[in-house]
């Protein structure tokens, strides 16, 4: 069996690769083109959770689309959304190094929670599962948090930093899925593609 990944993501190609499932990367125009469809733009007040399973499911559905528009073979299509939520507000990924830092800071000697939704699409039908952690970091210094900026790691990651990089540094307690942290909860997914008919 094969699916079809929505998503540039390295770590989701690693993961999946990690379970044993085949795929094929399905990209979606970035930039000035991007499809409106994928938009990771929260709404104003929008719950953590409920922007997660939106814009996961919006990324599966608007991929089967995509299938469909070029003429692709028809498989399931999965996708992901990673997010935080610190003191209930929704920390995406930074803007430029000054808003990482500023997460960064943010983030020092709190608790915080990373949210990864999974959708598959297929035949019409959309499942999905949320995978919540709770991370906790020690207090990083304003020289940590400047070295790891310039290194260029937290630029394109939610909350500024990757746990599977040198930020595991900061990384004093998690409770959940580390994989989840990392942006594709191997556990959670490997049962939602059971629903689809994969054995593993």
């Amino acid at each position: 069996m094969r699916l079809y990944l929505a998503s540039r993501s390295p770590r989701r190609r690693e993961l999946l690769t990690q379970m044993g499932v085949a795929f094929d990367t399905l990209i979606f125009r970035g930039g000035q083109r991007s499809d409106s469809e994928t938009d990771e733009t929260s709404h104003p007040g929008e719950d953590p959770v409920a922007y997660v399973e939106r814009v996961a499911c919006a990324k599966a559905e608007h991929g089967i689309n995509l299938l469909l528009e070029r003429r692709l073979p028809l498989r399931p299509v999965l996708a992901a959304d990673t997010t935080l939520e610190f003191a209930g507000e929704i920390i995406g990924k930074p803007v430029d190094e000054a808003d990482a830092a500023a997460i960064l800071r943010r983030l020092s000697g709190q608790t915080h929670f990373v949210l990864t939704g999974v959708a598959v699409a297929h035949e019409g039908r959309t499942e999905y599962v949320l995978s919540t952690s709770e991370v906790r970091f020690r207090h990083i210094d304003d020289e940590e948090i400047r070295h790891y900026v310039r290194s260029g790691e937290p630029m394109d990651k939610a909350g500024a930093y990757g746990i599977q990089g040198r930020a595991g540094l900061f990384v004093e307690y998690l409770a959940g899925s580390y994989s989840g942290v990392m942006g594709l909860p191997v556990c959670a997914t490997g049962e939602l593609l059971k629903r689809f008919g994969w054995r593993f």
